[in-house]
């Protein structure tokens, strides 16, 4: 499928979208051809500057909204998301490369979001305490204030909308900042935002030198709350800008998330449901299955099972119907898969499959490594690709300290048809998310959050509304 990108790319502050006007450019890459395909402007300090005096308004006029007249705005989003889905996800697939289906898939959970704040922001709820006759103390939740949010490039419609929905529904204002490379796509989102009647003031969309602006914006006292997604040194450098205001912060970082496959699960069943989501959107997921640590009785039928799988795939570009992964989202991802597969094989790792690039664009091919040692850098250091890693194992004991050795804890996963061994798992596994026989972690209900260096806070589920709240105790005598 032929498709142009056709949007012009701007920013978003105190109510007017803002072109180039003389501000630096980005040039927006198609990953699938390598090719520039729009210029993004960047703001300025004084575009920031602008944003923030906005933001602060505009908050004392959001927490004074109706909580029921917020929650009929947001559902308004979530019904324009929908409406505007198929461009939407032409623009996500353009800019970041994942099949078109996927694409769908994310703009479709990015409405379900915002239905599910628009009713979550009416159970933000106190409490009375007892006291003797005629004294009162009560407990509220407030909204925390002007808030900044930095998202990245691999789900940037999901992750944008999981900040701004909890956000607004708790009642406060936003200055969101997503990422350079796929600005269309979250610019198309804002959009649905403003159009739905979101103040102009309360919700604002800039691009710009990450740093620049993330200093800006977070040395402000104007912002009360930053949220950011993604690498775990830049959230560690967030943190330590966020520490000069004692800010509230959430952080997801990254993860390295173990897949334990014990011998009494159901085999092919288990290759159907790990080999797509190892491959979703090219690896590029903070939460993908990438550690295959599996019961040595059943190893090698497993490693072989899931290497047959794998190179029945279709790689190609994201709009063709075909294709079922697509390319690496920017040029630097090729080049540290290919560091980290060649690493691994020189300490001895067998490459059953992949291990090689594309010809254009940022390609690189399903890879499935087996036996891979333990010194190997991929086995510690995130590949976020499309690459899998096998090691057996021999007992439960055994599998538990490999799956927790490293310092991350954001996802884990394992497979078993035995329940008491299920329930083990869950207790034993050091991650903020485990997925039983199941890789559904990611829902609006639920909390998403890791342990140890993968971050701390939760977005997702009541966790969610409640980290853009702060605590208020109200005592009369």
């Amino acid at each position: 499928m032929t498709q142009t990108y056709d949007t012009e790319l701007k920013l978003f502050i105190n109510g007017s979208w803002r072109t180039g006007e003389g501000r630096d450019e980005h040039a927006v890459l198609n990953p699938a051809t390598g090719d520039t395909v729009a210029a993004l402007p960047l703001a300025t300090p004084a575009d920031l500057d602008e944003a923030l005096a906005a933001s602060a308004k505009g908050f004392q006029e959001w927490r004074a909204t109706d909580v029921e007249a917020r929650g009929a705005i947001l559902h308004k989003v979530a019904s324009l998301i929908r409406e505007r889905t198929e461009a939407i996800a032409t623009l996500l697939t353009l800019e970041q490369g994942k099949p078109l289906v996927e694409a769908r898939g994310e703009v479709a959970s990015s409405a379900a979001l915002f239905d599910y704040y628009a009713e979550e922001a009416k159970r933000a709820y106190g409490r009375v305490l007892v006291r003797p006759t005629g004294q009162r103390s009560i407990v509220i939740k407030q909204p925390v204030g002007p808030t900044a949010t930095f998202t990245p490039w691999n789900f940037p419609v999901y992750l944008m909308t999981k900040k701004l929905a909890a956000a607004l529904a708790a009642g406060c204002s936003v200055i969101a900042k997503p990422p350079e490379e796929t600005p269309g796509c979250t610019s198309a989102l804002m959009r649905c935002l403003i159009d739905a009647g979101v103040p102009a003031n309360v919700a604002q969309l800039v691009y710009g030198v990450p740093d620049m602006v993330s200093r800006h914006l977070i040395g402000s006292p104007t912002i009360r709350k930053i949220s950011f997604t993604g690498s775990i040194p830049v959230g560690k450098h967030l943190m330590r800008l966020a520490a000069d205001g004692a800010k509230r912060i959430t952080m997801e970082l990254g993860g390295h998330a173990p897949v334990l496959i014990f011998d009494d699960c159901d085999l092919e069943k288990t290759l159907d449901m790990v080999v797509p989501q190892k491959f979703r959107n090219a690896g590029q997921v903070c939460v993908s299955p990438t550690r295959f640590y599996v019961q040595r009785g059943i190893y090698d039928r497993f490693v072989e099972g899931f290497a047959a799988r794998t190179r029945q795939l279709v790689v190609g570009n994201g709009m063709d119907a075909d294709t079922k992964m697509g390319p690496l989202a920017n040029s630097r991802r090729p080049d540290a898969i290919d560091a980290l597969v060649e690493d691994a094989r020189t300490k001895g790792a067998r490459v059953l499959t992949g291990g090689v690039r594309g010809n254009q664009g940022f390609f690189y091919q399903p890879t499935v490594l087996a036996d891979v040692p333990l010194d190997a850098n991929v086995m510690s250091n995130e590949p976020f690709g499309p690459v899998a890693l096998m090691r057996p194992f021999d007992t439960f004991d055994e599998a538990i300290e490999q799956a927790n050795r490293l310092p991350y804890g954001l996802a884990a996963f394992g497979f078993t048809e035995n329940g008491r061994q299920a329930n083990m798992l869950g207790d034993a596994l050091e991650s903020g998310m485990v997925g039983i026989n199941s890789f559904a972690i990611s829902v609006p209900d639920a909390p998403f959050g890791g342990v140890k260096e993968s971050g701390f806070g939760s977005e997702g589920g009541p966790e969610g509304l409640d980290s853009y709240l702060v605590t208020k105790a109200i005592h009369q005598a």
